[in-house]
């Protein structure tokens, strides 16, 4: 069968079959067993059952307050690598690819459909070596709806991430995102009204 792709480069330039990953023995099974736990008692739970998310959560590692609230169709890589603060919302379809650390603060809100991805691939190594940065997303902050955050990015407090925007640069205190790439569109005031 006669290839579609122009070669530009040589076969040797890229070669995904050597790819390695590098993760241990008991890590793998962790997440493998995470996995199961995730897609039946997980996501099988009532809406309101954030106390037996929490639990479950909790078994494999998560750090978190007796008022985060993680929502059944949220969807967690690794919960060993998350930490959530008091009064903090992960809501449905959140995608939380946590190869490294993620941590959110208390009074936060991650909106449904957000991808917080703490990793990536090296494009200049042969293999596509994976990469990972931590995430951090301090007290108050919001990210809304279907918004990226990628990894190393730090959200700075009471910061807002506008929906569907994308993140690839520290978020400051205190304002507003939105876009794709992410850029300023002003401070948030918490108690005035803006015309």
């Amino acid at each position: 069968m006669k290839s579609i792709f122009r070669d530009t480069q040589s076969a040797g330039d890229l070669d995904l079959s050597k790819y390695q990953n590098t993760a241990s023995l008991g890590s793998k099974l962790r997440r493998f067993l995470w996995s199961l736990v995730q897609s039946t008692l997980f996501r099988c739970s009532p809406q309101r059952a954030f106390g037996w998310r929490r639990f479950l959560l909790r078994l494999f590692g998560a750090k978190l307050e007796s008022t985060s609230y993680i929502y059944a169709t949220t969807v967690i890589r690794d919960p060993v690598m998350l930490e959530v603060g008091k009064h903090s919302a992960i809501g449905p379809g959140v995608e939380v690819y946590s190869v490294d650390r993620i941590v959110i603060g208390s009074h936060c809100t991650v909106s449904m459909q957000a991808f917080l991805c703490t990793g990536s691939h090296d494009i200049s190594d042969p293999q596509m070596r994976l990469t990972h940065a931590p995430i951090a997303i301090e007290n108050g902050a919001w990210v809304c709806a279907r918004a990226f955050i990628g990894p190393g990015v730090r959200v700075g407090q009471g910061a807002v991430v506008g929906a569907c925007a994308v993140v690839t640069k520290d978020v400051e205190p205190w304002t507003v995102v939105a876009g794709n790439p992410a850029v300023f569109k002003k401070h948030r005031r918490i108690g005035s009204k803006e015309s």
